[in-house]
């Protein structure tokens, strides 16, 4: 199939309409089959629980092609299974992780034209979601629902790539202590919008944020896990119950361990200690992984020596194998690379 005409090399991380979209609708108790549409509209009642009380979920992975010209995804399994659990936790029927894979297939397949060709740094974001469809106007779940997933063409998540970036500490809490933390629905997200708008305001990139009980410990950003690299060399990630549970930091925990032959903590770290941290990096779908040069808590600077020009040596590592493992330049685990 032909490529579309774009500037594939020149495109940011937003939103571009492609062609045919995936719908199955829950109704009665029973997900239907399932279809492709071009329509890109959806229709819904004034009352829909969606509207009144956020009931949605989603997930985020990639399409890109490799090097031997593959169309391939990573690990789409786990988002499968991330997102049944995230279903489970808003009382949502969970949409089988079998056909999960299969729509993700068929709306990649359909949208070939606009996967980028393999070299250009950009990739075929696929935006699999669910939502309460039907009238809801008691607290309650909703009775129907509609799962869809589309896809758009997508360069770098945070503008520069590779370039170090500076984050503060933030004031505001991601999650609730035994919230919704751990699970990818659209409210944690709702909540973070004013605390990433007042970042970008103060010329962040990105916000850290603490524990929310007791605003001691490293949590997450808005939309990314944390590794953080020691002076000896470890390789150390927070971990806690309002987490999201990163398919990419646990796919880079893996490399660190099995690829690298590097020593990998998964624990609560203090903020207290970050300044000890030789390099920091941010992980997720979107940015694989970004380092950061520098965070700001209130006024004081924590600046790691890995410095603001480019990637610390070990967060460069684990970049270049990850990215090396998906575009097929090194031979995966099984099961991490499928192809379209």
């Amino acid at each position: 199939m032909e490529k579309k005409q774009i500037d594939w090399s020149n495109i940011g991380f937003g939103y571009m309409q492609t062609e045919k979209r995936y719908v199955s609708n829950y109704k009665n108790g029973a997900w239907d089959d399932g279809v492709l549409t071009e329509d890109a509209n959806i229709v819904l009642n004034e009352c829909a629980g969606v509207l009144q009380y956020a009931q949605t979920v989603f997930e985020g992975l990639k399409a890109y092609t490799a090097e031997d010209g593959r169309i391939v995804m990573f690990r789409p399994d786990l988002n499968a299974e991330r997102m049944m659990n995230s279903a489970k936790r808003l009382e949502m029927p969970p949409f089988p992780a079998e056909r999960f894979l299969d729509a993700v297939k068929k709306v990649v397949k359909a949208n070939e034209a606009y996967v980028p060709p393999y070299g250009s740094g950009a990739s075929l974001y696929i935006r699999p979601y669910m939502f309460g469809s039907n009238p809801v106007i008691g607290v309650k779940p909703a009775d129907e629902y509609q799962f869809r997933a589309f896809t758009t063409p997508v360069g770098p998540y945070f503008k520069g790539g590779a370039k170090p970036l500076t984050i503060k500490v933030s004031d505001f809490d991601r999650a609730a202590p035994h919230g919704t933390g751990n699970i990818k629905a659209g409210l944690n997200y709702a909540m973070s919008l004013h605390a990433i708008v007042t970042a970008h305001e103060e010329g962040y990139a990105e916000n850290m944020y603490l524990d929310p009980g007791t605003r001691t410990k490293v949590e997450e950003t808005g939309g990314a896990n944390f590794l953080f690299v020691t002076k000896d060399n470890k390789v150390v990630t927070p971990k806690s119950d309002s987490i999201l549970p990163s398919i990419t930091r646990r796919s880079l925990v893996y490399v660190a361990q099995h690829y690298l032959g590097l020593e990998v903590e998964e624990r609560e770290v203090l903020f207290s200690e970050v300044k000890d941290f030789a390099e920091c990096g941010l992980c997720g779908t979107a940015a694989v992984i970004s380092p950061v040069g520098k965070i700001v808590d209130h006024g004081n600077e924590i600046c790691f020596p890995s410095g603001m020009d480019e990637m610390g040596p070990t967060i460069k590592k684990l970049y270049d194998t990850l990215t090396g493992i998906q575009m097929g330049h090194l031979e995966a685990p099984e099961g991490w690379v499928v192809e379209v």
